[in-house]
């Protein structure tokens, strides 16, 4: 599989692929006549399995990485009706600070270095740290809201998937009574 990819920007001045680029290998789906009104979103679990398989495909993006002191880099390596998948690259020190999907499920997984997520799981468990070391996949619903940062030495690149594509993000600040919604921003801002 051969990824098209418009040539490295920056990310203020990246926008939205303008056609669908192809599908990574392994993620077929049914051939039956479908609207794209009536296409259900992929499962947590099926974006689970796209970004492990891509993962494994390193030479499809490893020449496309690009790290930035000035913020998280970031690149949309595919784009279509149902899914779209997202290349990241977090220096230490780097995080996403606590977001939603906009009601997307998603998937991500760790191709080199070592990630920590941030969520919450409730009045009982409070605040969950988990480590997320390379070859590790998250996946996760449509309501899931976390925070995701480089606490470790050196670089981290991750691959990311959405389904349906993102269509916002909200950002939360973390205080002593839950999570307060703070800001949402649009594909216009990526």
């Amino acid at each position: 599989m051969s990824l098209n990819l418009a040539p490295d920007e920056p990310a203020a001045a990246r926008a939205p692929a303008a056609a669908p680029t192809p599908t990574p290998a392994g993620t077929a789906r049914a051939t039956a006549t479908v609207t794209e009104e009536t296409r259900a979103p992929l499962t947590p679990s099926a974006l689970r399995t796209v970004v492990r398989e891509l993962a494994e495909q390193p030479d499809q993006w490893i020449h496309l990485v690009r790290l930035s002191t000035e913020e998280r880099w970031y690149r949309r390596l595919v784009a279509d009706d149902d899914h779209e998948v997202w290349l990241i690259s977090w220096l230490p020190g780097q995080s996403t600070g606590f977001h939603d999907h906009g009601g997307s499920r998603g998937a991500f997984t760790v191709a080199l270095g070592e990630l920590e997520e941030l969520s919450l799981g409730g009045p009982e468990q409070g605040l969950l740290i988990r480590r997320v070391p390379a070859g590790t996949a998250r996946a996760f619903g449509p309501e899931y809201v976390h925070d995701v940062r480089n606490t470790a030495s050196g670089p981290a690149v991750t691959l990311h998937a959405y389904s349906p594509p993102l269509g916002s993000m909200a950002h939360y600040d973390l205080r002593a009574g839950g999570l307060v919604r703070t800001s949402e921003e649009g594909p216009e801002q990526w």
